[in-house]
């Protein structure tokens, strides 16, 4: 897992982004998430981001962490595809306690045969929970491994071992 920083502390970029069409912070916040990841040594076939509802991309225009992905692919020379389709509703995740954050396993599908390892990119980690759900589905694609880079994290330890 690859992140900026606590929510705390990089969280009003990530609402900039997110909430107000600041897309120039894409490729500002890009560049040291792309050389985090060439630190770690991740050799990735392609990179997607976690998809958001059609009502909501029709709302905002745009979905903030394919924004990211697609800035980071380019940085990186890789491939970005979407791969993964939302296809379930759900309350946005922060304005849920840690108990009631279970989300359906269908969520997510694969709109697309993929093979390799993938980085998937999402704006916020804050249970692991939606970040789980579109890592099972980009398995299902035929990922073989898949990492996880986020501008912000709310709890580090949120994923345990899938770090």
């Amino acid at each position: 897992m690859v992140y900026l920083g606590l929510y705390g502390r990089v969280g009003g970029m990530v609402r900039a982004l997110k909430y107000r069409r600041r897309f120039a912070l894409a490729s500002l916040l890009a560049k040291p998430l792309a050389e985090g990841i060439q630190a770690r040594g991740w050799e990735l076939d392609g990179i997607t981001a976690v998809p958001t509802l059609l009502p909501r991309l029709v709302l905002r225009g745009y979905n903030p962490p394919e924004v990211l992905a697609q800035e980071v692919a380019r940085l990186m020379g890789i491939p970005y595809r979407r791969v993964l389709r939302r296809i379930r509703y759900t309350p946005s995740q922060p304005t849920r306690g840690r108990a009631r954050r279970r989300l359906p396993e269908d969520l997510f599908v694969p709109v697309l045969r993929v093979e390799g390892s993938w980085l998937l990119v999402d704006d916020v980690l804050t249970s692991g929970a939606t970040f789980l759900r579109a890592k099972e589905a980009l398995l299902k694609a035929g990922a073989s491994r898949v990492y996880g880079a986020f501008l912000a994290v709310r709890d580090p330890g949120a994923l345990g071992p899938y770090r």
